[in-house]
């Protein structure tokens, strides 16, 4: 059981990160197309339609950041310093989002439109952030002794740039599908013609990335057999269904959008996009959890320590889903800023 724990730990950890993705990318998402829409009116719909649920999704990054602390110190200490400037931006950003958030509804004029800007430049920024960390990870943290020993702009790369734009559209999508499933009327429509441009530039972003790590000659591109010119396909072909399905949900997603697919088949499709790409991703850095100098086992912190943490884990994260579950079906279906849900 001892040798199970950090496994288990790291399953536990890595679900909440994906489900901080899954949920707090369509709130960001929003946010990013926020300006954009044609009339103080949808930006109310816009933010009513979240406004249910959007400080709860952060619950998971808390989650994830506090559970790496405590249970994988030493990749806490390792990743932390690679990474200290990226994610100071992104915590700055969503601590000002969170006040546009709460005071634009408060304010009237040219303070709204103030916090209607701070809302949409923090949303870009914490989403930004986000995609530059992934860069950099994908890229791997340079360690020496399982410390970090790079310079500390190592996370600014031409690489790490695209990825960080590549997530502001991937949050876009997520956002404008979010309102394909929430909104009616003309805001359904201006969401619809959003998430068309929006899916073709997430495609060819994931195109492009799975074209350039194995160019990066990283152990990402190793772990999928891919070395150009040749491709090891004893090692590519058991992990073929992931880009397989991927391929066909993008499909799915687009005929979703263009047949005006307008319940729940758009968002599910973008939100299986995410969630492929992420286990794509997780694969790629097994076993490590700080790529790729650390593994699981070797920053993990003792093993009693994991075991309570895990008692205490084992209770609340059944109630963290639950009450996550419940908002969600309590807030189901179409908004609209005068009528409510219906």
């Amino acid at each position: 059981m001892e040798a199970a724990l950090p496994y288990i730990w790291a399953g536990l950890l890595g679900l909440a990160v994906l489900i901080y993705i899954l949920l707090d990318g369509f709130d960001l998402g929003l946010g990013i197309l926020f300006p954009f829409a044609n009339s103080d009116h949808d930006r109310d719909v816009m933010m009513t339609s979240v406004a249910p649920v959007w400080d709860g999704n952060e619950t998971w990054l808390v989650l994830g950041g506090g559970g790496l602390f405590a249970v994988f110190p030493k990749a806490y200490a390792a990743l932390m310093p690679a990474v200290y400037m990226p994610i100071g931006f992104m915590l700055i950003a969503l601590i000002f989002r969170g006040v546009a958030f709460e005071f634009r509804f408060s304010s009237k004029g040219s303070l709204q439109r103030f916090w209607d800007q701070a809302f949409h430049w923090g949303s870009i920024v914490a989403a930004f952030s986000q995609g530059l960390i992934l860069g950099a990870m994908v890229q791997g943290i340079p360690l020496e002794d399982g410390r970090f020993n790079g310079d500390m702009f190592a996370w600014l790369t031409p690489f790490s740039f695209f990825t960080g734009c590549a997530v502001v559209w991937g949050y876009a999508l997520l956002g404008a599908t979010w309102l394909i499933m929430k909104t009616e009327g003309d805001l359904l429509a201006w969401s619809r013609r959003v998430a068309a441009i929006a899916v073709f530039i997430v495609i060819a972003c994931l195109v492009i990335v799975s074209v350039t790590v194995p160019l990066l000659g990283v152990v990402a591109a190793d772990r999928w057999g891919i070395h150009y010119p040749e491709i090891d396909w004893q090692r590519m072909l058991p992990l073929a269904p992931i880009p397989l399905i991927t391929t066909i949900c993008c499909w799915q997603l687009v005929s979703s959008i263009f047949n005006r697919a307008t319940v729940y088949r758009p968002f599910l499709m973008s939100v299986s996009i995410f969630a492929l790409a992420y286990i794509g991703l997780v694969i790629s850095f097994y076993p490590y959890i700080v790529p790729y100098g650390l593994t699981i086992e070797q920053a993990a912190a003792p093993a009693n320590s994991q075991g309570i943490l895990l008692v205490g884990a084992v209770i609340l994260l059944p109630v963290i889903l639950a009450y996550t579950a419940y908002v969600y079906w309590v807030f189901r279906g179409k908004v609209d800023i005068n009528a409510g849900y219906h």
